[in-house]
């Protein structure tokens, strides 16, 4: 089998501005109070090609978001403290976060819960247990980015 000579291949991706091709991958913030399932999204969003923050908590979340300025937010909505509806409330009136995409990743799969965690400002929802080529694919359409392709 041959392996790419990864010195070669880093040096050969720089970009004209001096930048690493790797420096391009989207940072994306994932939010999950249960410390599984955010180490389970990180590596999921690392796989689809995306730099990820973490967060266990809506102020950590918020915190997050205003120090990194992330491309994407994957959000689960029942948190602890400050709920995803809040969150999201408080991320879209903040000027410098208005426009970052966030999708609502829940165990809440009603229909009415749908709709109102889509009208507080989330432009997508998967409901938990999500297929991950959906989110791959809300990924992608969010983020107008394709990264390296996986087969699960």
């Amino acid at each position: 089998m041959n392996y790419p000579n990864w010195n070669q291949t880093l040096e050969s991706s720089s970009l004209n501005n001096g930048q690493w091709a790797i420096d391009n991958r989207p940072l994306v913030l994932a939010v999950d109070d249960n410390r599984d399932n955010l180490e389970l999204l990180t590596q999921i969003l690392d796989l689809f090609g995306c730099d990820c923050v973490g967060a266990i908590d809506g102020y950590s979340a918020l915190s997050a978001a205003v120090d990194r300025s992330p491309d994407l937010i994957v959000l689960d909505i029942c948190l602890p403290d400050l709920d995803g509806i809040e969150l999201v409330k408080r991320i879209k009136q903040n000027p410098e976060l208005v426009n970052i995409p966030i999708v609502a990743v829940t165990a809440l799969a009603k229909a009415e819960d749908r709709d109102r965690i889509l009208q507080a400002g989330c432009v997508a929802y998967l409901s938990k247990p999500f297929n991950i080529k959906d989110l791959e694919t809300i990924i992608r359409h969010h983020l107008n980015y394709q990264p390296f392709l996986v087969e699960f």
